[in-house]
């Protein structure tokens, strides 16, 4: 057995170090400077001129991972922060998988979940080995020798990382590097700059859009105008006659338009005439896949989680309510819209793309082109958003791009790219999901019993990421499903309903339906009940930590009192294994929707690795959740079109309509878990939860903006 092959075991077995591995610098910022370098594990390398280079295995699209994983080496090796770099890795799925994946991949909010302690051992094993090489440079003993901000010492005696790293290339490899307790923590905890803010600031970032290359084409593409269409015929004459652009494809996906720059290839695309063979598409509209699930809606469903007895409790409660609920397709909508760079070369591809699973993207290009995987070489981009869109479990526009690439005969490089009207229309949704809501109190007031439906559409069944021992789709039904509360009675059903629409996971995947249902029915039984919203919550709640952060939200705003004109609502909600609380101040627009004042919020993620990065992504998620909440949905017409196009009609939250957010970050030692999604989940539950004090109006269909909500009060969106 080879050492390279032993200490890839290691790492497989979850130590976090393959030991004496020289990293590629695919994927680097910036060339290495020339001389000997320091590499001790996967991911930190040290390099002559004193910059520690961390190697990420996430794609960085604003969430973070990027300074959060570079962080904790560094607080590991006691770094300078201002000597730290990073680079992207290769594809490489030995290396480099996501350890609740099994592939390279980043989603679920699992980047510091499951990097946490690989990233602990890299940066404290490269920290003993510099000390290493300098006790024996100096002839002292190890013990005696102190780093701290990059500068290892003994008494008078200094030297920098650099000045060591061939040293301690030479020094054995720890096989359980000493950890730091966090009382000896330096930058873990603190609002360490995001080591990506000036580049990104200044325009140095390199997207995929940013991508040249000698003799490279834009493509661009016209799907069919239902899902399942297919291309019948195509005149393609006045689209070729369009200055620039050098030819057009059918592919399996559509038609491609090939220009030398992308003005051309959109204009081309515009004088397509195509006709459509729509025989086997999707053509039902929105409304009528609403009516099929309707009426599936009244079955129990498969019994997804059960507690006492439910049927019995409902029937002997003093009160009873019910709720239908309706949830639309949405889009992601990120900034940058899909894009990917191929240029073929002998025996394999390079591969630019800012992608969420590097692996399984890069190996889909190489089954279009027909080349082996070893031949291909990704480089790993900064994206411009996501929301889960960048991650389809068939590596979608990777292999529509590769499709791009061969059918123009595989031999000159493609920038394939889609434009916004792509993007909103291109499928790939957060489901169109039904709840069915029952539940009821006793004599008292307290919550006796709770009886959930969920109908919907599984995006997970039928790929690799389901286990087909499974009996149901927990990602469908999770957030009702294992919660924080304890309900004496409690049912949870769901019925999987089937059509042509694609959809994928959306930023908090099924917690965006289901913290909704949970937090607004469950305040509806509360008030039914004349019990207060946060007491009633505090006792219903089996985790001390769940109770922890509503405590402390209700401390932050002050209670759910508001000033006149205005009303306050709660919701909690447990989600990626963080826990947050958050309540909303409201009063009435003139356009009839809720003009949303403040949002208080508190969280609980475990250890808080950069709080700044934390309460960034807790206001992030309030936006883009409160934006979709209000205005946002994707509807089909008849003939199965989506009727939505770009931001004129897909309608986000604008920049005045956001509202201040404080955020509380509750001070803790558990390991980290997710913060990218879990602070959507709340936020439309608690302005809901606002709006029914304020107005009377409960809102069962979103978004609030849909005509059925607006016309009690006379508004329009």
């Amino acid at each position: 057995m080879t050492a390279i092959e032993t200490d890839r075991r290691k790492f497989l077995a979850g130590s976090g170090l393959v030991l004496g591995l020289m990293l590629p610098m695919r994927g680097a910022r910036a060339m290495a400077p020339a001389g000997p370098s320091f590499a001790p594990n996967a991911f930190v390398r040290v390099l002559p001129d004193n910059t520690v280079s961390v190697v990420i295995k996430h794609v960085e699209f604003g969430q973070g991972p990027a300074t959060g994983l570079t962080t904790i080496v560094a607080d590991e090796m006691d770094a300078d922060w201002a000597q730290m770099r990073i680079e992207f890795a290769p594809a490489n799925d030995p290396l480099y998988k996501n350890l609740a994946f099994g592939t390279m991949g980043t989603g679920g909010s699992t980047a510091m979940a499951n990097s946490w302690m690989q990233m602990r051992n890299a940066g404290a094993a490269a920290r003993a080995m510099l000390v290493a090489a300098a006790a024996k440079t100096w002839n002292v003993p190890a013990g005696e020798i102190k780093v701290a901000k990059g500068v290892v010492s003994h008494g008078a005696k200094k030297a920098s990382f650099g000045d060591l790293a061939a040293a301690a290339a030479t020094m054995p490899v720890p096989d359980k590097p000493v950890l730091k307790t966090p009382e000896q923590w330096t930058l873990i905890g603190t609002d360490v700059p995001k080591i990506d803010s000036l580049i990104k600031s200044t325009g140095a970032a390199q997207f995929t859009m940013d991508i040249k290359r000698p003799n490279m084409v834009v493509s661009v593409i016209q799907h069919p105008p239902a899902f399942g269409g297919k291309v019948k015929a195509v005149d393609d004459k006045t689209a070729l006659a369009v200055p620039g652009v050098v030819a057009v494809k059918t592919i399996p996906q559509g038609v491609v338009v090939y220009a030398k720059d992308t003005y051309a290839a959109m204009k081309g695309r515009n004088a397509l005439n195509v006709d459509w063979d729509l025989s086997q598409a999707e053509t039902r509209s929105t409304e009528a896949i609403l009516r099929d699930y309707m009426a599936q809606a009244a079955n129990p469903g498969t019994q997804c989680e059960a507690n006492g007895d439910t049927a019995k409790a409902l029937a002997g409660a003093a009160k009873t309510i019910e709720a239908t609920y309706i949830f639309p397709y949405l889009a992601h909508a990120p900034m940058e819209p899909m894009d990917a760079v191929i240029e073929p070369k002998a025996g394999g591809a390079d591969f630019w793309c800012g992608s969420q699973f590097q692996v399984g993207d890069t190996r889909a290009v190489a089954g279009v082109l027909g080349v082996p995987f070893e031949g291909m070489t990704l480089h790993e981009q900064y994206a411009g958003g996501s929301f889960g869109r960048r991650a389809t479990p068939d590596m979608g526009h990777a292999v529509e791009s590769a499709q791009a690439v061969k059918a123009l005969g595989g031999t000159q490089a493609v920038k394939h790219m889609w434009t916004r009207e792509n993007d909103i229309t291109g499928g790939r949704y957060r489901p169109l999901m039904v709840h069915e809501v029952r539940g009821g109190i006793d004599a008292k007031g307290a919550i006796v019993a709770l009886d959930t439906i969920t109908t919907g559409q599984s995006f997970m069944i039928g790929t690799p990421f389901f286990d087909a021992k499974e009996a149901f789709d927990d990602s469908m039904v999770e957030g009702l499903t294992k919660s924080a509360y304890g309900f004496p009675n409690l049912r949870v059903g769901v019925n999987v309903m089937k059509n042509g629409v694609p959809t994928l996971w959306w930023r908090s995947v099924g917690n965006t339906h289901t913290a909704y249902v949970m937090e607004t029915f469950l305040d509806r039984l509360i008030e039914l009940g004349r019990q207060d919203p946060i007491q009633a919550r505090l006792a219903l709640m089996k985790e001390e930590r769940a109770k922890t952060v509503l405590k402390r939200v209700a401390e932050l705003a002050g209670g759910l009192t508001a000033k006149s004109g205005r009303a306050r609502g709660v919701a909690f909600h447990k989600s990626f294994g963080s826990y947050v609380a958050q309540i909303a101040e409201v009063s009435a627009g003139a356009d009839g929707l809720p003009k949303v004042h403040k949002i208080w919020a508190a969280i609980d993620c475990g250890v808080p690795i950069n709080p700044n990065v934390m309460r960034a992504q807790v206001e992030g998620g309030i936006g883009y959740g409160l934006g979709h909440a209000l205005y946002a949905e994707i509807t089909l017409g008849e003939g199965g079109m989506v009727q939505q196009s770009n931001f004129d009609t897909y309608r986000s939250l604008r920049i005045g309509e956001m509202p201040d957010v404080e955020v509380a970050i509750i001070k803790s030692t558990a390991d980290p878990t997710g913060i990218g999604e879990p602070g959507l989940p709340p936020a439309a539950p608690a302005v809901a939860n606002a709006w029914r004090r304020l107005t009377g109006k409960v809102v069962e269909r979103l978004p609030f903006a849909h005509p059925s909500n607006l016309a009690t009060l006379g508004g329009k969106a």
